[in-house]
């Protein structure tokens, strides 16, 4: 599946160093003074909006090597793209300064904030070196606003989130918790959870290593890899949550059996196992998609029929795959051929994590989810711990958070987007679900 965008990176030609950075030489050291933006830094700052809104000279606001990096026609793209989303440019709402040549900002939009930063170059002509949005957050009152966003969005949409304790977890705010939605990547918890199974019942270890057999492998870090190349489980365990990658996913899953994974659906939670039977990797969810004559015949037959489909769709080369699939944006059996759990599936299947990933072999899983938290610093930063896996292609979103307050309880956020008729704004649900985690976190 693809991998989630950043919503903007930051290019930063030559970092400028930190105006906090200091040495303490006795305890009578008085604060050192907030510093002050350079005049070149304003002036850059006044120019921000008319850049955002198309209207600034692009060539003469930013450095070469930014240019080089996003030339202005991807610039405008990402950024129409992003008040697509969000809508139209407000204003620069905060400014806070970090040296006379940096500062971080919140970039207000009509629907949410984008917080970021901005670096001027200190040499003439003081063009910007780095610019970039890091996270944003949806404009939301209540988490109860924030479910009725999520429910006003086109397609078909789930959400929940929910406390977790020593009994079953109670959903707290919610919309079609138990409808069952694609969630692309985010079947990844499944293969997880299995891993974590084994690893605490001593029947693996995370540095057992799996022996690259030559096998067909999806796009990934691996496809390049010489046959007989050796990789530890843990590895590919870090790779397949914190950066999706597929081939990691595949190797893991043929590791571990296709079996073993579906014997592990309803051990986790997942109330319809058999919808997502036989559990497919992700480079069979790409040739039923993308070979024609597969689809029909897949969706025409019962689940013995599919399994015994799987050594054809196994044995069918990589280059049968159209090369434009997923490129064009448009959905492809969104509701008929994916992974398919509902939010409260996915509240189980991380509050069966949490549990057997607070101690022993298995805590090394927590350490895998929290590698990349899926939100932006501001808002994990309300949280003690985020465990984040999600999940995209045309037409399907999902994003889903293990969270603990900093008053030590336990929570899960999720929510699932799916349209069958045009792809789903990553940005949207993003914000949205940023400003639930904002909105949620224990005070």
């Amino acid at each position: 599946m693809r991998v989630l965008p950043l919503l903007f990176a930051v290019l930063v030609a030559a970092p400028m160093p930190s105006a906090h950075a200091q040495v303490a030489t006795s305890a009578q050291v008085s604060p050192p003074a907030a510093p002050e933006a350079s005049p070149e830094l304003k002036a850059r700052l006044a120019a921000l909006p008319d850049i955002l809104n198309g209207r600034g000279d692009y060539d003469s606001y930013f450095a070469a090597n930014f240019r080089a990096a996003v030339p202005k026609d991807k610039f405008a793209q990402m950024i129409q793209q992003l008040m697509g989303s969000v809508g139209p440019f407000v204003a620069i709402e905060r400014v806070t300064i970090v040296s006379p040549w940096e500062a971080t900002l919140d970039v207000g939009f009509r629907d949410a904030v984008g917080s970021g930063k901005i670096i001027v170059d200190k040499a003439e002509p003081h063009q910007v070196t780095g610019f970039g949005l890091s996270s944003l957050v949806a404009r939301a009152a209540s988490v109860d606003e924030v479910v009725k966003q999520i429910a006003a969005l086109p397609g078909l949409t789930g959400f929940a989130f929910a406390t977790l304790g020593d009994g079953a977890p109670r959903i707290d705010a919610a919309r079609n918790a138990d409808t069952p939605l694609a969630i692309g990547s985010a079947f990844k918890l499944t293969i997880l959870a299995e891993l974590v199974r084994e690893v605490n019942a001593g029947e693996r270890h995370w540095d057992d290593k799996e022996t690259l057999d030559g096998t067909q492998l999806p796009g990934g870090a691996y496809v390049f890899y010489p046959k007989g190349a050796e990789v530890t489980i843990r590895e590919l365990a870090g790779k397949m949550i914190s950066i999706s990658d597929n081939s990691a996913t595949d190797i893991l899953l043929r590791t571990l059996g296709r079996e073993k994974v579906e014997a592990m659906m309803p051990v986790v939670g997942v109330a319809d196992p058999a919808r997502n039977r036989p559990f497919l990797s992700t480079l069979e969810m790409f040739k039923l998609k993308g070979i024609a004559g597969l689809d029909a015949r897949w969706l025409a037959t019962d689940e013995a029929g599919r399994r015994a489909m799987l050594a054809e769709v196994d044995a069918a080369p990589v280059t049968s795959i159209r090369t434009d699939l997923f490129r064009d944006g448009k959905p492809i059996h969104v509701d008929t051929i994916e992974w398919y759990y509902s939010p409260a599936d996915l509240v189980r299947v991380m509050d069966w994590l949490r549990r057997n990933t607070a101690s022993g072999p298995g805590a090394e899983a927590r350490a895998i989810l929290g590698k990349n938290p899926g939100i932006g610093p501001a808002s994990a930063g309300r949280w003690q711990y985020v465990g984040y896996k999600g999940g995209s292609e045309p037409g399907v979103l999902n994003l889903t958070l293990l969270l603990q307050g900093k008053d030590g309880s336990w929570h899960v956020l999720t929510a699932s987007w799916n349209d069958t008729t045009k792809d789903v704004e990553l940005n949207r649900l993003l914000s949205l679900i940023s400003r639930a985690a904002d909105l949620s976190a224990p005070k």
